[in-house]
């Protein structure tokens, strides 16, 4: 499901380069797709948090992916990497 996951939302953002997309789903797909891009093992990954509502983001800028935040339910102003 981890790797379903990860490579679903990589399609997505190879396909919308240079754009803002938004992908929803229930807190364990997010969850290991966030964990993924963080490099955690899969049998750790529910270590995180992913509350409902809650945004996770990452951003995908090269080749490696930079998560911006995980479970925030606050403002969603500076999400851009700097």
């Amino acid at each position: 499901m981890q790797l379903r996951m990860w490579e679903t939302v990589c399609a997505i953002a190879k396909r919308h380069a240079h754009r803002t997309v938004v992908v929803v789903s229930h807190a364990d797909p997010i969850k290991a797709a966030v964990t993924y891009a963080q490099g955690v093992p899969l049998d750790l990954f529910q270590r995180t948090v992913i509350s409902p509502c809650s945004v996770s983001a990452v951003a995908f800028t090269g080749s490696t992916p930079i998560v911006l935040c995980v479970n925030s339910t606050g403002s969603l102003k500076g999400l851009s990497p700097s």
